[in-house]
């Protein structure tokens, strides 16, 4: 089969298939932690391991025969499995544009691909059954490379489907069930990482919810029914909120701090603030309580070595960090004037696999090549992604809750210990370190200060008030939360 108008659609579709894995299925989608796509990680699974075959045999190998027949057999079944995925796909989540367009080229390539097959096929068919060793150079090498990559995220996509069910998190409703029944509330950042939770959790519970966000699409994954707007002027006087929770606001990590960047962040946050300011000022009832975001970054960065516990009573250091929540935080003083109690979430690092930081650290760290920050000494507030709910919900429960409080796990861990309950919980070895001079850097304030800066946090106002944590302890959480199999259930 030395054709090499063949060899090169086989390299084309190797490459848009290594395209919609590493960009789609393991970037934007991120199908390996979505226990929704436990039948669609399976057919993948399965094609998979049938194109390492595949590409293994145009390598080296010319089937004639019965095991033509057999290949045959392979590539027909592959096309049905193509066309299975593909409803599969449809009934169980929105694909994005690219991936859609990228389906689209994959098919048409395969067909052209079978086209050109056909004749060899047709002829070795026929001969007597036999394995023929061949070999086309740097086109055997190709496919060969192919054959491993395809292997590997087969049995990948295999085994990330049987955990599926252990990371199924249950009923939602149970997470906002010290609520008053039927609250109507108004959720800015709704279609973020909390906020998508948030919402999940409310409408669960048959709580009236009204979503902010700037960009209507991304309010298509949200749980329904659920009133979405893109401006605070869609509100009419006279609706009514008992609560508000106001998450909105770019986000701090990514990228360099430019002084253009550096001005949106804050802007974000207090713009939106202001302008809830004015909502509040014009309702006719006005609600009961604001749950406004800031975060950890309030107390700015304790220096290596300082191992001081930081509660809502201790005074703040220098940073960037600092100055964004500080203003946020300012900008509720005249909401707080109008007689609506304000509570404000000083948040630590929010884990969960559907977002945030942990989720951009399970590929690298499933794969081996996750690691220690720097000196790994640094301090890592944090908090599991459902108590967050808990959190807000207790928040908007508790009328006796105001002000600044840290939305924040009792036990604060340094990174190095964090990095090795990661890569114990998904059972890998940790063998990367970041040398600190890199992020700091390459980075610059916004690697020094996110990165290899921390806060010894601890919520002091919230075990006061009572709030019982469903999960204070970072590793069994994390083994929990992966799906691992050894996952301690217990808190």
């Amino acid at each position: 089969m030395d054709n090499p108008i063949l060899w090169g659609l086989i390299s084309i579709q190797v490459f848009m298939g290594a395209f919609d894995t590493l960009v789609h299925h393991e970037g934007t989608e991120r199908l390996a932690w979505r226990a929704s796509q436990k039948q669609e990680l399976r057919l993948h699974g399965v094609r998979n391991f049938f194109y390492a075959v595949i590409f293994f045999c145009f390598a080296w190998l010319e089937p004639h025969g019965i095991f033509t027949i057999i290949l045959v057999a392979i590539l027909s079944i592959e096309v049905i499995i193509t066309l299975w995925d593909f409803v599969e796909e449809d009934l169980t989540r929105k694909l994005p544009a690219t991936e859609r367009v990228n389906h689209t080229l994959l098919a048409l390539n395969y067909g052209a691909i079978l086209a050109l097959a056909a004749p060899y096929l047709w002829e070795w068919a026929f001969l007597p059954t036999d394995l023929i060793p061949v070999s086309y150079g740097w086109w055997s090498v190709m496919a060969t490379v192919s054959a491993i990559g395809v292997g590997v995220f087969s049995a990948r996509d295999l085994l990330a489907a049987s955990r599926s069910d252990r990371l199924d998190r249950g009923d939602p409703a149970v997470l906002v069930e010290n609520l008053e029944p039927r609250q109507t509330v108004l959720v800015t950042g709704g279609t973020g990482f909390i906020g998508t939770r948030l919402v999940e959790a409310l409408v669960a519970a048959d709580h009236h919810v009204t979503v902010l966000t700037r960009d209507l699409r991304k309010a298509d994954h949200l749980r329904h029914p659920v009133r979405v707007i893109s401006s605070l002027d869609r509100i009419a006087d006279d609706d009514r909120f008992d609560a508000i929770v106001n998450l909105a606001g770019d986000s701090v990590v990514g990228g360099l701090w430019t002084a253009k960047k550096r001005e949106k962040i804050i802007a974000s946050r207090v713009d939106m603030t202001r302008a809830l300011h004015a909502l509040i000022e014009r309702l006719n009832h006005k609600p009961k309580c604001l749950v406004n975001g800031s975060a950890v970054g309030w107390y700015g960065l304790q220096e290596d070595g300082d191992d001081t516990e930081l509660s809502e009573e201790s005074p703040a250091k220098p940073a960037f960090v600092h100055d964004v929540c500080a203003a946020w935080e300012q900008e509720t003083q005249s909401i707080s004037a109008q007689g609506v109690r304000v509570v404000i979430l000083r948040t630590g690092l929010v884990l969960g696999v559907d977002g945030g930081m942990l989720a951009k650290l399970l590929t690298p760290f499933e794969f081996g090549a996750g690691g220690i920050m720097g000196h790994g000494r640094q301090w890592m507030p944090w908090i599991e992604h459902d108590d967050m709910i808990r959190v807000i919900a207790f928040a908007i429960a508790t009328p006796e809750l105001s002000g600044p409080i840290n939305a924040v796990a009792p036990e604060p861990v340094r990174n190095e210990a964090f990095s090795r309950d990661l890569a114990a919980a998904l059972h890998r070895p940790l063998l990367v370190r970041f040398p600190y001079w890199l992020l700091s850097h390459g980075l610059g304030d916004m690697g020094r200060e996110t990165m290899l800066g921390g806060q010894r946090v601890v919520p002091a106002r919230l075990l006061n008030a009572g709030f019982d944590f469903n999960h204070d302890r970072l590793a069994a959480m994390l083994r929990k939360i992966v799906g691992a199999k050894d996952a301690d259930v217990a808190k």
